[in-house]
């Protein structure tokens, strides 16, 4: 059972604990969400810094948070706005690298206790690459506990020098329940509609629109699909820099390809969708993945260690950066619907072993206690 108020023993103040955001990725914003709202009713104090977009997408201040305005940025006046929030606090905890950053920043010259968690590995290239290693080393050694959302994160925080690195019981929230194949959902028919899927399998992946998440080899592999009757529509939602060059690759060679932009129906359109492609590298515990074996949608996705340590065997996982790899395993399976089947029912079973979300809320009350919690004389 979850622990209820522990923070608060013999009439005690609340903990009061500092979530901090950067606001770029949507995994560890709807995690945040669900956490806060757990700690809530667990009688914990939780302000959200985060950008005001955010808490508009996410609602933190309806999860029982306050809700602090601080920009994706670590300019002077930034970090003073974060600092201010920290102010009594009795821990602050972050969420990615960048927001993390930002809190070492802020709790400078402060010993309020510091817990980082880390959703992904940032990529970047050239003098990027090695700031971004730098801020690794700087937020690794000042947290007093960093959770990884996969082994190969923790693993690589404890290289970086951390101090007490965990693997993370992160919890997709809520998540909607599979319907058979062939449910009768009102909503499924509009959803392909609307991005022109219409009498055609629909092929779905979510991510922003940068190098690491492999849209470039998803275009590649789409000229496999060109010549099926009836064709494929790939739809990809999420925004980024890419964006400019892939809308002109799809219009140059004639892919069936549309970019949807950024969308708040993610799981409805997931839940529409006859696949869904995870073909790059760019996140540890990806949501598309876990939306899509809640769903009863079969995967296809690169092989990474943490992809193949969240899915086991319910999906088909190829090499990364192998587009015929990728085109070879989705033409399959829209052939294979003995496999699609057999996807399902695995995937299923994979999703009943991943944490709830009073899991998370639990082990992360657990971390809190321990920092907060006065020790015994010895």
């Amino acid at each position: 059972m979850s622990p209820v108020s522990t923070p608060s023993p013999h009439g005690q103040s609340p903990l009061r604990t500092v979530q901090v955001l950067g606001g770029g990725n949507a995994g560890s914003s709807a995690h945040v969400r669900s956490l806060t709202s757990g700690l809530v009713a667990r009688g914990v104090r939780v302000t959200v810094c985060a950008p005001t977009e955010a808490d508009h997408t996410y609602d933190f201040t309806g999860a029982g948070a306050e809700h602090v305005p601080v920009p994706r940025s670590s300019d002077p006046a930034s970090v003073a706005a974060l600092r201010t929030a920290c102010t009594g606090a009795d821990l602050v905890h972050a969420h990615g690298l960048h927001a993390s950053f930002r809190a070492v920043l802020a709790l400078g010259g402060r010993d309020t206790p510091l817990v980082v968690t880390w959703h992904d590995r940032a990529h970047a290239e050239g003098a990027r690459a090695h700031l971004l290693r730098m801020l690794e080393r700087r937020v690794a050694r000042t947290a007093s506990v960093v959770l990884g959302t996969s082994s190969a994160l923790v693993d690589r925080a404890r290289r970086t020098g951390a101090r007490d690195a965990r693997l993370a019981a992160v919890a997709l929230p809520r998540p909607r329940p599979a319907a058979p194949p062939d449910d009768a959902d009102p909503g499924r028919p509009k959803a392909r509609a609307e991005v022109g899927a219409t009498g055609r399998p629909l092929l779905l992946t979510v991510g922003s629109l940068d190098r690491p998440r492999g849209f470039d080899v998803l275009l590649d592999a789409t000229h496999a699909w060109c010549h099926r009757d009836p064709v494929p529509m790939v739809a990809i939602a999420g925004e980024g820099p890419l964006r400019p060059v892939l809308q002109r690759r799809i219009e140059d060679e004639g892919l069936p390809v549309t970019l949807l932009g950024l969308r708040h129906d993610v799981a409805d359109l997931i839940a529409a969708a006859d696949l869904a492609l995870l073909p790059g590298t760019g996140e540890a515990r990806s949501v598309l993945a876990q939306e899509a074996l809640h769903a009863g949608v079969p995967l296809v996705a690169a092989r990474t260690g943490a992809v193949r340590e969240l899915v086991g065997d319910a999906a088909e996982l190829v090499p990364p950066g192998d587009a015929k790899a990728l085109a070879d395993a989705v033409t399959r399976l829209l052939d294979d619907p003995e496999r699609r089947a057999r996807l399902r029912e695995s995937g299923a079973r994979q999703a009943a072993t991943w944490p709830t979300e009073d899991d998370t809320v639990a082990q992360v009350l657990s971390v809190y206690d321990e920092l907060t919690q006065p020790r015994p004389l010895t």
